[in-house]
């Protein structure tokens, strides 16, 4: 027995010092674990690439290895406070989305000084219309995106989505946007990380996802942790009532026990398939994208 109560203490100490070392260091953590214990899923990386001259300004391009026909394109922006992140560190995204028939783009765009506002978001729209333009080339179809991010790349890819002219010029129109614990209503800024990155250069009412909902947005599901002491889940809520009134297309999905960032760690083996947010989010993009057959007319 006194065995058995010790190795359950290994046991639990060795969880928590999981969960501290994921809280540490993060994402780089995860895909490493991920990598471990889930494998490569058949997922390869097809492409290493940029759309700047910005050390932060790249695209990893992932595809399922036995992919077959256009497939559609999953978009996903890292968070960060946007201060720091690295795609580099975000492959347990892509084993988690491409198998379900995706070719997977994870985005980096300028962080810190370099990214002020309104450069993540010039970074972002940029980062979409590469993985556009590129995606023909690894088997994607252009024409079916989703953009997706989590907590500061939530923001980004959920306000070049509403706010029509970062995507006007490209031409690329969203099938669907996902947002994993994203700020969507936070001005006046009262954080340092809002400050740092909204603050110094006279943003206002207009960097905000939810004075840009209208009628037309893409379609959106928005996920959220009640325990979310970072970004609280009242700004999913804010935005999806602004949406829902409007008429246009929203889903949320709000757990009650998750913080800021387990829906991202849900994306994650071993935490994949033992929770539903990876099933949720395949969900929706699947739904969004797929490919309407047309009904041939009987011969009399």
């Amino acid at each position: 027995m006194k065995i058995l109560i010790a190795l359950l203490a290994v046991a639990l100490l060795a969880g928590a010092g999981l969960l501290v070392a994921i809280r540490t260091n993060g994402p780089a953590v995860l895909n490493a674990l991920d990598r471990v214990t889930g494998g490569s899923r058949d997922v390869a990386l097809v492409a290493r690439t940029t759309y700047g001259e910005h050390p932060a300004q790249k695209l990893r391009i992932y595809a399922p290895a036995d992919a077959a026909g256009p497939l559609p394109v999953f978009v996903f922006v890292h968070g960060g406070s946007w201060s720091w992140g690295d795609p580099d560190d975000y492959d347990f995204v892509a084993r988690a989305i491409a198998p379900a028939g995706f070719v997977t783009v994870l985005a980096g765009y300028r962080l810190g000084e370099d990214g002020r506002y309104p450069a993540m978001l010039e970074d972002t729209a940029a980062a979409i219309a590469e993985a556009a333009r590129l995606a023909p080339q690894y088997g994607g179809d252009p024409a079916r995106i989703v953009i997706a991010g989590h907590s500061a790349g939530a923001y980004n890819v959920v306000q070049v989505a509403l706010e029509e002219r970062w995507l006007a010029a490209s031409g690329v129109r969203p099938a669907g946007v996902i947002g994993l614990s994203g700020p969507y209503d936070f001005y006046p800024f009262d954080r340092p990380s809002g400050e740092a990155a909204f603050g110094s250069v006279g943003a206002g009412p207009e960097s905000q996802p939810v004075n840009h909902a209208r009628a037309d947005a893409p379609p959106m599901l928005l996920v959220h942790g009640e325990q979310d002491t970072l970004v609280k889940p009242r700004n999913t809520r804010v935005l999806a009532a602004a949406l829902d009134q409007l008429g246009a297309p929203v889903e949320t999905l709000l757990y009650d026990s998750f913080d800021h960032n387990a829906p991202l760690i849900s994306l994650a083996s071993p935490w994949r398939g033992s929770r539903d947010v990876d099933d949720a989010v395949i969900a929706f993009a699947q739904r969004h994208t797929e490919v309407s057959v047309p009904v041939q007319a009987q011969t009399p």
